[in-house]
């Protein structure tokens, strides 16, 4: 395996790892710490390697990393199979490259002007330099994947690429359409968030020399967390605060985009609600919220979606019985109870400043 043929980079979950009482982001990538480090090393390395004139942007871009979910999966998974490599590292800076590439666009989609407590790459440089920088980052990734002695890696990543990019145009396509299903919903944020989520534990497990059910055990892990994931990031853009989440809330609802507190309310409704909800859908305005958000409760809507939550975070920890216990293991399933443990704790009764 690819694995085998590398030099040993730093391990990344240690075996003296315990759980704490209560999940911790801290606590949980602590371990991973040193191989994080050497992720963010290699994304800066990258921004000489962009034309001198559209340096500032790449490295606005790939400096505003934030909690480096993906290349943690990289790591846990990587280590729950076996020892990492310098090809893990490269593979994280890869695959959270694509990921910031992919947020440089939502941005400008979205119209927001924040992204992790400071404004994005558009509200700074306009939509016109940040489509195409976005579009540099995509090929740049892709030619630091074309590097490696295999083309298992470039084929993996490009194969990603294509259906997060597939995921956000049906996303577009369905916008203002009260008659979306929870299953197509779903589908699309398999394909535009958790499809990275997957790459990462997959490519982490596969470079660690995994068998072919412990890759499939992974990648199931990674597909369920990243739906959970996305699901969470939804609730957040309606019962959140901006000050808390660091980055612009209620785009969804102005742009269109039906979440699945909404199509709960929808599935729910009355026929004068649902009309209702189909006119605010149809005009949105910001001093709609409150209103929407007395729907909501009306109708459950937090509490159900809290309980989709709960049942993908629990497909997750079952994908991680086909992987052998290991502290890389433990990590995976510690990550899954922190957002169970973050979902739980949105509250419809949130103020929204």
């Amino acid at each position: 395996m690819l694995a085998a043929e590398t030099t040993r980079a730093d391990q990344a979950v240690s075996p003296e790892h315990t759980s704490p009482a209560a999940p911790d982001w801290k606590h949980i990538v602590k371990p991973v710490e040193p191989f994080l480090e050497r992720v963010a090393r290699c994304l800066a390395d990258q921004i000489g390697k962009f034309e001198p004139e559209i340096g500032r942007y790449a490295e606005y871009a790939l400096t505003n990393s934030g909690k480096q979910l993906r290349p943690s999966l990289v790591a846990m998974s990587g280590s729950a199979i076996g020892e990492l490599t310098e090809h893990h590292v490269r593979v994280g800076a890869i695959i959270e490259m694509v990921h910031l590439a992919t947020l440089v666009h939502d941005d400008i989609m979205d119209g927001a002007e924040l992204r992790r407590s400071r404004p994005t790459l558009a509200a700074n440089w306009g939509s016109e330099i940040s489509v195409l920088l976005g579009d540099c980052l995509f090929a740049h990734a892709l030619e630091m994947a074309a590097n490696f002695p295999t083309t298992e890696v470039c084929r993996a990543v490009s194969r990603a690429t294509k259906t997060v990019c597939t995921g956000e145009i049906l996303q577009t396509q369905r916008r203002r359409k009260p008659d979306l299903t929870r299953a197509e919903y779903l589908r699309m944020l398999e394909m535009k968030t958790a499809e990275l989520f997957a790459l990462s534990c997959d490519m982490g497990a596969w470079m660690a020399g995994a068998t072919a059910a412990e890759r499939a055990g992974l990648r199931a892990y990674g597909l369920a967390l990243g739906t959970a994931y996305q699901i969470y990031d939804d609730c957040v853009d309606l019962f959140g605060r901006e000050a808390v989440a660091g980055k612009s809330l209620g785009t969804d609802m102005a742009k269109g985009k039906l979440t699945l507190p909404v199509l709960v309310a929808i599935e729910r409704a009355t026929a004068g609600d649902g009309q209702r909800l189909h006119q605010m859908i149809n005009h949105w305005q910001p001093g709609l919220f409150p209103e929407l958000l007395g729907l909501l409760g009306r109708f459950g809507a937090l509490t159900e979606t809290q309980s989709v939550i709960v049942s993908h975070l629990d497909a997750a920890r079952r994908s991680l019985a086909l992987v052998a216990a290991s502290p890389g293991r433990e990590a995976l399933l510690r990550l899954a109870d922190l957002l169970g443990h973050e979902a739980d704790g949105i509250s419809a009764a949130n103020p929204r400043r």
